[in-house]
């Protein structure tokens, strides 16, 4: 079951989407950095509320800018497959041809970002999706050396398990999935195609982008350094926001960390 304002004039181009679960101060500066821009534009914003039932959501229905979702589900779901689920009751109602998808972790400091991935798609009909495979921009030194020691660690438990040894199954050393924090995507063909963000127990995406593929079409991959240039994301802040990790584990500490300094600028301006 669900509640839906009725959408906004859309925007030809693009929407975008974002899925919200009890992350009431980063939604709002989320949306606070996306509204004069969207307002400006035209651009139609989707947000989902995954039955935060907080503060959250009450702040959601304030907001006479964006279309809101209101999902309630009868039994507890995975993280991943609640936000598959959000994903596609936007995509059974966008009307325009793209679809970003973003998350309330991420905070766009310079809106050219979606221009700029926009116009990647439209100058390549092939391409089904824009976006990066790293989460954060660890920068030359740190991302060859996370490559290198996935590489050996891939390859030793490969050796094992020919040998016969007990081993842990290889993990890919290289990272392949666009990550949704900043992700757009050509709806318009995923229909077509008769396609969903949620087609099985794997992270929304996934499939979707191999079954593209394999279908011909063509995923941009953007480097860290070029997407980071246009906005912050904080690692897995959703999951901190929401109490996932223990106050001690480092992702908490980066999210209050970096929540403390937007707050300290946010009281600035």
């Amino acid at each position: 079951m669900s509640s839906t304002r009725p959408p906004a004039e859309n925007s030809k181009s693009f929407s975008i989407v974002i899925v919200n679960y009890k992350t009431p101060e980063i939604t709002k500066i989320c949306l606070d950095l996306l509204h004069q821009y969207v307002d400006n534009h035209s651009v139609p914003v989707w947000v989902v509320d995954n039955y935060s039932a907080d503060e959250s959501t009450e702040y959601l229905r304030t907001l006479e800018w964006i279309n809101l979702i209101e999902r309630s589900v009868s039994e507890p779901e995975p993280g991943h497959i609640a936000h598959g689920k959000a994903l596609d009751l936007v995509l059974e109602r966008v009307e325009t041809d793209y679809l970003f998808l973003m998350h309330t972790d991420t905070f766009v400091f310079d809106k050219n970002v979606f221009p700029m991935m926009l116009n990647k798609c439209i100058k390549n009909e092939k391409i089904v999706a824009v976006g990066c495979v790293e989460q954060i921009n660890r920068g030359t030194t740190r991302t060859l050396w996370r490559f290198s020691s996935r590489l050996v660690k891939h390859h030793f438990r490969r050796l094992k398990t020919s040998m016969g040894l007990r081993s842990r199954e290889p993990k890919p050393y290289r990272e392949v999935y666009l990550k949704s924090f900043c992700t757009l995507w050509n709806c318009k063909l995923i229909k077509q195609h008769g396609m969903h963000f949620s087609m099985d127990d794997r992270v929304p995406g996934y499939t979707l982008q191999d079954r593209m593929t394999e279908l011909g079409y063509i995923v941009e991959l953007l480097s860290p350094r070029k997407i980071f240039s246009y906005l912050d994301h904080i690692q897995s802040g959703t999951v901190a926001a929401a109490g996932g990790y223990e106050k001690t584990h480092r992702r908490t500490k980066m999210y209050n960390n970096i929540l403390s300094r937007l707050n300290k600028d946010e009281s600035k301006t």
